[in-house]
């Protein structure tokens, strides 16, 4: 994927509030491979101002009962994965279909694995054998214990997806408040 700088990115979303040109025609006129990323950029502007078009300078980890409540509301509401994105204040929105990819796939375990390649220079290799050495030596208890408590996670999930396919209008107005609570947290 190609990476643009704020500059261009904010030039791009004034050009198209202008009016003159779609989505469509600024990333043929642009060399933008995809009119989503358009999308994404004017409606992160909108939402979040110039910072919603900065790249992190680190990355962020969320928690999988985060990740579960994301993927959970946008199967809830229909919302799209750009809307959904913007409900929890998230400025990357693929990163949620890879979310929804990973728990269709392995359940709410797969969720908790850590995110890229591993590092492949030499330090990173001698911490990377640390790190296994210390998962081996995690008791069978803990290694049970930690199952447990992702498969509750996942148990959670969906029971609250039953709960809103019985009735999803009470559903949504009871926990309406607890979404935009959430959102604002992990904006900060």
């Amino acid at each position: 994927m190609s990476r643009y700088d704020e500059k261009f990115k904010l030039m791009v979303v004034k050009e198209y509030q202008e009016g003159q040109l779609g989505y469509k025609l600024l990333a043929k006129k642009h060399y933008i491979k995809s009119h989503k990323q358009i999308i994404n950029w004017v409606k992160n502007y909108e939402k979040f101002g110039p910072e919603g078009l900065m790249r992190k300078k680190q990355n962020k980890t969320y928690s999988v009962q985060f990740k579960l409540d994301v993927i959970s509301f946008m199967e809830r509401t229909g919302s799209s994965v750009i809307d959904t994105a913007l409900e929890f204040g998230l400025t990357n929105p693929p990163m949620i279909t890879a979310w929804k990819k990973a728990f269709l796939e392995g359940g709410a375990v797969s969720l908790d694995r850590p995110k890229g390649r591993p590092p492949m220079s030499d330090k990173a290799k001698n911490k990377e054998s640390k790190k296994t050495i210390q998962d081996k030596e995690m008791t069978y208890e803990q290694k049970l214990e930690r199952e447990n408590e992702l498969l509750r996670l996942e148990v959670e999930y969906l029971k609250k997806l039953q709960a809103f396919q019985m009735n999803p209008e009470g559903y949504l107005e009871k926990h309406r408040g607890h979404y935009r609570l959430n959102s604002k947290k992990s904006s900060n």
